[in-house]
C-alpha cells in the first residue's frame, strides 16, 4: 500500500503522503504502480464526464476533462512535452539538445506542441463521448501511457543527473505489465488491445528517436512520451471503434 501511495504522490497533486519522504529509491520501486495510478486518472475524467454528459456539448465537457487532467498532475507531463519539443526542435548536437530541455522557457516549437496535444485530446474526447465505448477508453488511455514510461526507463540509458528514472528497471516493467493485462483482460475489448499495440509501436519508435539523438531518455522525454501515447490511444480508441 505504501508502495501504491508513493506512485500516486510522485504523478499526481493528491495529498496521499509527503513527497519529501519518499526518496529516489521508493519512487522507483513504486513504479510498477504508474499504469494504476493512469487507470486512476481515467476513472476521475470518468466521473467528471458523467456528471456532465447530457447536460454541456461534448466539446465543453472535453475541454473540462483536459483542465481535471492537468490540475490533478500538475502538467507534469506537459511540461515536459513541451520542454522535448524544443530541445529536439531547436537543437542540433546532443549537448544542444539537452541543454534547450533544461531551459524552463517555452519555445515555439514547445508552444505549437502544447496546442496540438491540447487540441488531440479535446477533439478525441468528444467524439469518444458519443460512442458506447467512452469509459474504456477513458480509462485505458492514460493507464497505457503511464505503462509506456516503464518500458523506456527499462530499455534505455538515462541522461542527466540522479533520477527516479534511474532506478526503475526491469522489475518495475514486469509489475506494471502486469497491471496492464488485468486492465485489458477486465475490459475485454479488441480497441484496447489495438490501442495497446499501437503504444508499444509509437514508444519503441520514440525510444529509438531519443537513442540516436542524445543517447538515451530524460525526464522530459518520458513525460512528452507519456503525453505522446495518450493522444495516439485515444485517436487509437476512434479509429479501431
Amino acid at each position: 500500500m505504501n508502495s501504491l501511495l508513493t506512485a500516486i504522490s510522485f504523478l499526481t497533486r493528491a495529498p496521499v503522503s509527503r513527497s519529501s519522504t519518499a526518496d529516489t529509491a521508493e519512487v522507483a520501486r513504486s513504479a510498477g504502480w504508474f499504469p494504476l495510478v493512469g487507470a486512476a486518472l481515467g476513472s476521475l475524467c470518468c466521473a467528471v464526464a458523467a456528471v456532465f454528459k447530457g447536460h454541456l456539448p461534448p466539446f465543453v465537457i472535453a475541454a473540462l476533462l483536459v483542465l481535471v487532467d492537468a490540475l490533478a498532475t500538475g502538467a507534469l507531463h506537459l511540461d515536459g512535452l513541451a520542454d522535448s519539443a524544443d530541445g529536439f526542435g531547436g537543437g542540433r548536437e546532443p549537448e544542444d539538445v539537452l541543454r534547450i530541455m533544461h531551459d524552463h522557457n517555452i519555445g515555439s516549437y514547445g508552444g505549437a506542441a502544447l496546442a496540438l496535444c491540447v487540441a488531440v485530446k479535446v477533439t478525441a474526447y468528444a467524439a469518444l463521448l458519443d460512442r458506447s465505448n467512452w469509459v474504456t477508453a477513458l480509462i485505458l488511455a492514460p493507464a497505457l501511457s503511464r505503462w509506456s514510461t516503464l518500458l523506456l526507463t527499462a530499455t534505455l540509458r538515462y541522461r542527466g543527473a540522479s533520477s527516479v528514472a534511474q532506478a526503475m528497471g526491469g522489475r518495475a516493467l514486469a509489475l506494471g505489465t502486469v497491471v496492464i493485462a488485468a486492465a485489458l483482460g477486465c475490459a475485454r475489448s479488441i480497441q484496447g488491445l489495438v490501442t495497446a499495440v499501437v503504444v508499444v509501436v509509437l514508444t519503441a519508435g520514440f525510444g529509438l528517436y531519443c537513442r540516436r539523438r542524445i543517447g538515451g531518455i530524460t525526464g522530459d522525454t518520458l513525460g512528452a512520451n507519456v503525453e505522446r501515447c495518450e493522444c495516439a490511444a485515444l485517436l487509437a480508441f476512434l479509429w479501431a471503434g
